[in-house]
């Protein structure tokens, strides 16, 4: 007997964002469900790599965020978490965390994870 059928559909469908939501897109250090998107975006600068967590979203949507860089490569070793609330609007990149480190031949893996009301979004890029 399926008396609860009505609460079966919105169930699904938030499965299946939780899902979507959780894509991630290897190498590009990019991901996006629905109006969200998510990026890791660097920059090499005089022998030292600045890596920087950024969402794009459509609409007014708040959440929090985790940042975190390790090294995985190269001399020495890294391992940074940056994290907190934030708000971003349609049309303006909202940057969360920003992490600048140096030492040639290093080798950095970036994880940027957004939770908003809507879901879950996960976006990582390996850089050096």
């Amino acid at each position: 007997m399926l008396r609860n059928s009505k609460h079966l559909v919105p169930a699904a469908a938030g499965l299946a964002l939780a899902l979507s939501a959780t894509a991630l897109m290897a190498g590009s250090g990019t991901a996006q469900s629905g109006p969200l998107r998510c990026e890791v975006q660097t920059t090499a600068r005089g022998g030292m790599t600045t890596l920087e967590g950024v969402v794009h979203s459509e609409r007014a949507v708040s959440g929090s965020y985790t940042f975190r860089v390790e090294s995985v490569g190269g001399a020495g070793s890294s391992n940074i978490r940056q994290g907190g609330d934030f708000s971003a609007a349609p049309g303006t990149p909202a940057k969360l965390g920003q992490v600048t480190l140096g030492g040639s031949g290093s080798v950095y893996e970036a994880t940027l994870e957004i939770e908003t009301p809507d879901g879950r979004l996960t976006c990582s890029k390996r850089t050096g």
